[in-house]
């Protein structure tokens, strides 16, 4: 188990395995970050040099290791390029996330590492401590050997340590760490292992002991609700549908200041359907519930921080399988609340779930209503592996994107647009059209689908199937496979919530 401290001692005479500075990529080669002053002292003007000779120049990513030969306290001092001099705030967090991320590799099996790496406020400790534990993140459930041990201890070194604002952004991180990571772990869960019943069961578990609690509504119930969309999606599986509905409320005289609604995409495997994928197409399909498992470890993350929110989250459980009583292209289900909707592509499931999720939310009359979904192709097409589309009404989508901003995730704002919402409305049979096979803004037309279930209440979505899920090497603070995109911004979303209802009220 590791321990993480939060000291105000100087790198250069702290005792550990390794101890990590940053550097900056400039005009004249190599600067060191802030944090670095004393190590750069200490080796006085044989440093530059020395790097020069590595061949280090500050890339971000870049790593070097050198042996201190006395001249510090600790044996190895790891440098970490964290490329060019950021020109706002949020690229400085970002670049010490993906820096203290790729420390965490570069360190492996020390017993003690020490973080040197920029952290004169709390929104840097944070970042130090978050990109550190999510950058050495591993995910050994099917490994037959051992994978390197972590760090028995971890601290990270900042002037400002005493700060109780700073203590506690490296409280919070831990929790928010953790949530990301639990994230991961549901996202990489081989689909066989993780069925909706299973998955069900799962977020049970991890709500015991929490001030969260959840009610699983099964294959019986749904269809006695009439959630058609859940039951359509999931009738061709032998695993069948599961509705997992959060309740969170804060404990404090005062009670919640706002109600926080959250529903999750959760196609546990996603085939195609009839509309089959291609076999190249499935091969990461296990990650198609992670809107799902982002709002499950939202809601305890939130729960854990104590935000002064009532949250109720709706994980909106499937798989869509291929079979004879798969859902078919031109029939049409009814959703939750009564609309009726035309299926013409059962590749496009997702919205199908969720529209059953969000007029379970509209029923709480929450204050905000944000689905995540891994949701469309076209959006990854757009914006590629790294950046988040976001829909919606301007007052959720605005805050949503800074929350991004400053939690190191990337957000576009996207639009519905009047020709969008008449094609969502131009089935010939039913209420709504689920799909149309036209080829273009086909991102846009799944937000209008699922607009249509939010009874006009404030609301966001967010579409994550480009960064959910990482097929590459690691980078930054990424691992590869699941992400845990979009928790922080949710999290970080909640918190600016919580303060603004406070200061109307």
């Amino acid at each position: 188990m590791t321990s993480y401290h939060l000291r105000g001692a100087s790198p250069a005479k702290t005792r550990a395995d390794a101890v990590v500075v940053g550097a900056w990529k400039d005009a004249k080669g190599v600067s060191l970050a802030d944090g670095a002053v004393d190590v750069g002292s200490a080796f006085g003007r044989s440093l530059r040099p020395m790097l020069s000779t590595l061949g280090f120049t500050g890339k971000a990513g870049e790593v070097t290791r050198i042996p201190t030969g006395g001249k510090l306290s600790t044996p190895l001092l790891v440098l970490v390029g964290l490329g060019e001099r950021p020109l706002d705030r949020a690229a400085e967090l970002l670049a010490v996330r993906r820096g203290a991320g790729v420390a965490a590799r570069s360190t492996a099996n020390a017993a003690s590492v020490a973080l040197a790496l920029p952290a004169d406020d709390a929104g840097l400790v944070r970042n130090v401590l978050e990109g550190y534990l999510l950058g050495g993140y591993v995910f050994a459930r099917y490994r037959s050997k051992d994978t390197d041990k972590p760090a028995g201890t971890v601290t990270v070194l900042s002037p400002v340590a005493r700060r109780q604002e700073v203590a506690g952004a490296f409280a919070d991180a831990q929790v928010v760490s953790a949530a990301v990571r639990g994230v991961r772990d549901w996202v990489n869960t081989a689909a066989g292992d993780l069925t909706p019943p299973v998955f069900a069961e799962e977020i049970s578990k991890a709500v015991k002991g929490t001030k969260v609690k959840a009610k699983v509504l099964d294959e019986a119930a749904l269809a006695e609700l009439g959630c058609g969309g859940l039951m359509g999606v999931g009738g061709g599986s032998s695993a069948p549908p599961r509705l997992v509905e959060l309740r969170y409320s804060p404990t404090s005289h005062t009670g919640p200041v706002a109600h926080l609604a959250l529903v999750g995409k959760g196609i546990t495997f996603d085939s195609g359907g009839l509309s089959i994928k291609t076999a190249k197409g499935m091969e990461t399909m296990k990650c198609d519930m992670a809107g799902a498992a982002t709002v499950v470890q939202a809601t305890l993350a939130i729960a854990r921080l104590g935000l002064a929110l009532q949250v109720t989250a709706y994980a909106c459980l499937a798989e869509n399988m291929v079979s004879g009583s798969a859902m078919r292209p031109g029939d049409v289900l009814t959703i939750y609340g009564g609309r009726t909707v035309e299926v013409l592509n059962t590749d496009a499931e997702g919205r199908l779930v969720l529209a059953d999720g969000l007029v379970r939310a509209t029923e709480q009359e929450p204050d905000v209503i944000v689905d995540v979904a891994t949701l469309t192709g076209h959006m990854v097409q757009a914006l590629g592996g790294k950046v988040g589309a976001v829909f919606g009404d301007e007052d959720v989508v605005g805050p949503l994107v800074e929350a991004g901003r400053q939690s190191g995730e990337k957000h576009w704002r996207m639009p519905i647009t009047q020709d969008v919402v008449d094609r969502v409305r131009g089935s010939k049979i039913a209420d709504l059209a689920q799909h149309d096979w036209t080829r273009w803004g086909g991102g846009l037309f799944a937000a209008a689908f699922l607009r249509e279930f939010t009874a006009e209440r404030p609301w966001a979505h967010l579409d994550i199937a480009g960064p959910g899920f990482h097929s590459g090497a690691a980078a930054g603070h990424w691992t590869p496979g699941g992400t845990g995109f979009a928790l922080t911004t949710l999290v970080d979303y909640a918190r600016t919530l919580s303060a603004r209802a406070a200061s109307d009220a």
